[in-house]
């Protein structure tokens, strides 16, 4: 069907990013797009070939294979499709065909060139890697966003000041803001009270507008922090309410800039370790969730993100350890603590649960084992006290099974590689992300290079792992390149961590299993693969990519819900992305499908 130039005009005005084109870019651009009529059945494109430009469907839908024919996504109204491949080298990383009778707007290489050196918007879209992280922001440069209380107290103009302080007594806060509906009318201060209400002996009906200071200065969630400290240094103030839309949304106090100031991971880390009791580190663990919007809203990329939280997860747990061992004694034999899990990878967010175990040293006798119980529990119950809770699959070293001498844990990884049914390929998957947290570490380096090396030489149970490692596939489908979750409490939602981040660990898992590798976090697998030859650096780049923009999503995701004064989980919908992030985040699980499939083709070494 031939589109007329206002029809191509009035689709580009509905598609990110050239609806942000000026018109008469958009007006020349709508002059140089193609338009293709492609059959059902009929290919757009074969892998390898030479790419005539990007694709944006118009009418219809197009399916996208990989070179093992894996179908890696469908695609309809308003996705494009083949930029990855024209901006790599010219050619299509993947193939196409239509699905169904399909109408496409072909934008030619050059024209695509000339967008993004022209045009910023463009450029940012089609920018795979999101570029580096800006340096992590201070106080002064931090948005109001994340600085200020949500739901601030608020009371009537008519409210009694004597009711007024009893208010502000029960919250234990220092300030109430006056309003009439939406309408902020006033802000009242202890000072206030204490100022005129008391130092003037009013009487007790005397109402809270009275001594309220009227009219106060305002300032948007979309501010920064040096706008807060400027209008606090310069008007004398310590109060300023947040309004957005002329509705009242917060208050920024000197308080929260000093408790934005305090609340980092090196502060959290040296109050833990200084705790007496798991109750008093709970009290610290209760920040971390306003640490991760901080960490999040700094700038600082996610990886460090992860890191750090997962330091203060280190930290609990070693402090744990010597509580344990104050209370108990000093252990009979030397022992370790491990962390599995999210933990022993260094990726844990603001959703966590504990895995862990014990490795005792093989002299350790019958008689011993109830010490090491002992410590385990009072491990494991400090670590749920403060928000680390208990594994569902009851991978805990409260387990009897997971806390064992050095020659059992030997035997069971022996036993998983020799025999790896379903459950061994669970459990290995688990264990070999094991890191070493607290105790003797030696007992874990002979064992760890061991079994690596025996995992390798058994193409079988490789073969297995690998299989286990497309159990989990990213949520690819026909809504706008979405498959979300059909039923339940999360319907509707994409779950980031299980197809999200998931299938990219264990990916990582298996080059490093290929490559007898010790890492155990995933981009340091990915790049230790990349160096060992494992994986190729145009994979490693890719995946590495995809990785990145899946994991942002993830964390971005949970902060959000932190400031919404929710609790962080790790279910998306996807209405709550732009169309730039919808596309951008669709194109990285199609990157790491197609790495699944290239894996379970029996083809580690990735182009």
């Amino acid at each position: 069907m031939p589109l007329s130039h206002d029809q191509i005009t009035r689709f580009l005005k509905s598609v990110h990013p050239y609806d942000a084109l000026p018109s008469d870019t958009l007006d020349d651009l709508a002059n140089q797009i193609e338009v293709w009529e492609v059959e059902e059945g009929s290919p757009v494109y074969e892998l390898g070939t030479t790419l005539p430009g990007i694709f944006v469907v118009y009418e219809g839908q197009v399916e996208i294979t990989d070179e093992n024919g894996a179908v890696v996504s469908h695609l309809g109204l308003r996705n494009s499709f083949g930029e990855r491949g024209l901006l790599k080298d010219g050619k299509a990383a993947t193939h196409a065909h239509a699905h169904t009778p399909t109408v496409l707007m072909v934008l030619p290489p050059n024209v695509v060139r000339d967008l993004i050196d022209n045009h910023d918007v463009v450029a940012k879209f089609f920018d795979r890697t999101r570029g580096e992280r800006t340096s992590p922001q201070s106080l002064a440069t931090s948005s109001i966003d994340t600085l200020m209380a949500r739901s601030p107290a608020v009371c009537p103009p008519s409210m009694p000041v004597r009711k007024a302080a009893q208010m502000m007594r029960d919250r234990h806060i220092s300030s109430l803001c006056i309003s009439e509906g939406d309408k902020l009318l006033g802000i009242a201060t202890l000072r206030d009270i204490s100022g005129k209400y008391v130092a003037d002996g009013m009487p007790e009906s005397t109402p809270i507008s009275t001594i309220m200071t009227p009219d106060p200065i305002t300032l948007s969630p979309f501010d920064i922090g040096s706008d807060v400290l400027h209008v606090m240094m310069e008007r004398g103030i310590g109060h300023i309410p947040i309004s957005e839309g002329g509705k009242l949304v917060g208050i920024v106090t000197q308080t929260d800039l000093t408790h934005y100031q305090a609340v980092n991971s090196a502060e959290l880390v040296r109050r833990i370790a200084h705790a007496d009791s798991a109750d008093e580190m709970a009290l610290v663990t209760a920040e971390i969730p306003q640490l991760l919007v901080q960490l999040v809203a700094g700038g600082n990329r996610h990886e460090i993100v992860t890191r750090l939280i997962t330091d203060i997860a280190d930290t609990v747990t070693r402090r744990l350890l010597a509580l344990a061992e104050k209370k108990l004694g000093p252990p009979p034999v030397p022992y370790l603590w491990l962390a599995c899990g999210s933990q022993g990878r260094q990726e844990q967010t603001g959703v966590s649960d504990q895995d862990n175990c014990l490795m005792l040293d093989d002299s350790v006798t019958e008689g011993d084992m109830a010490y090491f119980a002992k410590l385990a529990k009072f491990v494991s119950d400090g670590l749920d006290t403060c928000g680390y809770f208990y594994c569902p699959g009851d991978m805990m070293a409260t387990n009897p099974q997971w806390c064992q001498p050095v020659r059992v844990w030997r035997e069971y990884f022996n036993g998983w590689i020799a025999k790896p049914n379903p459950e061994a390929q669970m459990l290995a998957s688990v264990m070999f992300d094991l890191r070493p947290i607290g105790g003797t570490f030696d007992l874990f380096a002979d064992l760890q290079a061991d079994t690596l090396a025996a995992a390798n030489a058994n193409s079988i149970f490789v073969a297995h792992m690998i299989s286990n490692s497309l159990k989990h596939t990213p949520p690819l489908g026909l809504l706008r390149g979405f498959a979300t979750i059909r039923s339940g409490e999360h319907r509707n939602t994409l779950d980031l961590k299980h197809n999200g981040v998931v299938p990219v660990v264990d990916l990582a898992r298996v080059y490093s299993l290929q490559g007898q590798l010790t890492e155990a976090n995933t981009r340091a697998r990915l790049k230790a693969a990349e160096a060992a030859n494992v994986l190729s650096s145009s994979g490693a780049r890719d995946l590495l990519d995809a990785y990145d923009l899946i994991a942002e999503t993830r964390l971005e995701h949970q902060v959000r819900l932190v400031k919404s004064e929710e609790k962080p989980d790790n279910y998306l919908p996807p209405s709550a992305l732009s169309d730039f992030e919808r596309s951008h985040l669709r194109d990285a699980f199609v990157v790491v499908k197609t790495m699944q499939s290239a894996v379970g083709h029996g083809k580690g070494m990735l182009g």
